[in-house]
């Protein structure tokens, strides 16, 4: 099992859902850069679940940095972060663990770890490992932040309710990293947690599409063809629990494009070389060309569901009907948003520090 991501600045998850505790270790920050307590705890908000569209399993998600950080501000050594689980009931996954779920990793595994992997609430391979990531991802956001690069989600599709796109990329940023449930329009908001609130009562779920978009990145970084911005964020983007699509600039709608529509014009503008339009989400040649970077992220709803689903015993070798008892989320787009805004901090320090050096931080 392979648990480290990144070049420069390395993350390692470890943990399982129903564990004692979840963690990351963060190994290759610069010294000396700032780490806020209080901005991680407003991150993990994000993360938690909110209200009759989230699980009821609500965390404390309290953050215990145990090393590699002396009086709020990174040594260099490696950053160990820890996370208590405490609010857990294991009991509901014994009753069925011998029945695989469907949409999730039980089958898969099983067969991969020959029936060793701890199967309460999907172990290692729950979304409850996202939180360490979204701690990780807060000490970066902060330090993108102070090199002027900031970045921003809002759910702009879920079922066939659609959000307004960004408009002004610097206020929407800002706006949306205020709001729990991260809709630009509060009239579609109401609309889009109306329907998820419809669908958690048929005992189902649903998905949606996340739209990020990153201002402030300098030009030059990324490398052609294996390293390529969009390569290493596609990487770490599909390692994020229930995210099975993800596309840059106009992504698949390039298709109904002719090539003098998808092409970006480029002109100067206050001395600075820019593109008119940004068709390719802020990359060319996989290396940023200065423009915003704009790419969505689709995930799909939520595996664990309330209804009968046919399935198999591993057990008996028999088919078998699943009705899953327990916590669970009938929607989670609104919490993968931190997750994905996390994620695509890691990638861009680790992005920056490869291109410029560690310190450049």
């Amino acid at each position: 099992m392979k648990n480290i991501f990144g070049n420069s600045i390395t993350v390692t998850l470890f943990g399982e859902s129903h564990g004692p505790q979840i963690g990351a270790v963060i190994d290759g920050l610069a010294p000396g850069l700032e780490v806020d307590l209080d901005f991680i705890r407003k991150q993990l908000e994000l993360r938690k679940p909110h209200g009759k569209i989230s699980t009821g399993r609500v965390e404390t998600d309290e953050p215990h940095i145990v090393s590699g950080v002396f009086e709020g501000k990174t040594t260099g050594a490696p950053l160990c972060i820890l996370f208590e689980n405490s609010n857990i009931k294991s009991k509901d996954y014994s009753k069925t663990k011998n029945l695989i779920r469907p949409g999730h990793a039980d089958y898969t595994a099983m067969e991969k770890y020959h029936g060793f992997a701890d199967y309460r609430g999907g172990g290692h391979f729950s979304g409850r490992i996202t939180t360490p990531l979204v701690a990780v991802g807060a000490i970066l956001i902060k330090a993108l932040q102070k090199k002027g690069i900031y970045i921003g989600s809002h759910i702009q599709k879920c079922g066939a309710i659609e959000d307004r796109q960004f408009i002004d990329y610097e206020s929407d940023i800002k706006k949306v990293n205020e709001l729990i449930f991260p809709v630009l329009d509060e009239e579609i908001a109401e609309k889009m947690h109306h329907y998820m609130l419809g669908v958690a009562g048929e005992g189902d779920s649903v998905g949606g599409v996340l739209e990020t978009v990153v201002i402030g990145m300098p030009t030059g970084v990324g490398e052609p063809w294996f390293d390529t911005v969009e390569s290493i964020l596609a990487h770490a983007l599909f390692s994020v629990p229930a995210v099975k699509g993800v596309e840059f600039g106009d992504g698949f709608g390039f298709a109904d494009m002719k090539g003098s529509e998808a092409n970006d014009a480029f002109e100067i503008k206050d001395g600075t070389i820019v593109t008119k339009t940004n068709h390719n989400g802020g990359i060319n040649g996989g290396i940023t060309n200065g423009m915003p970077l704009r790419f969505r992220t689709v995930v799909k709803p939520t595996p664990s569901i309330y209804k009968k689903q046919e399935t198999v015993n591993v057990e008996t070798m028999e088919n078998a009907v699943l009705q899953i008892e327990g916590r669970h989320d009938p929607a989670i787009v609104h919490r993968a948003r931190v997750v994905v805004d996390s994620m695509t901090a890691i990638v861009l320090a680790d992005l920056l520090a490869v291109r410029f050096g560690t310190d450049w931080l």
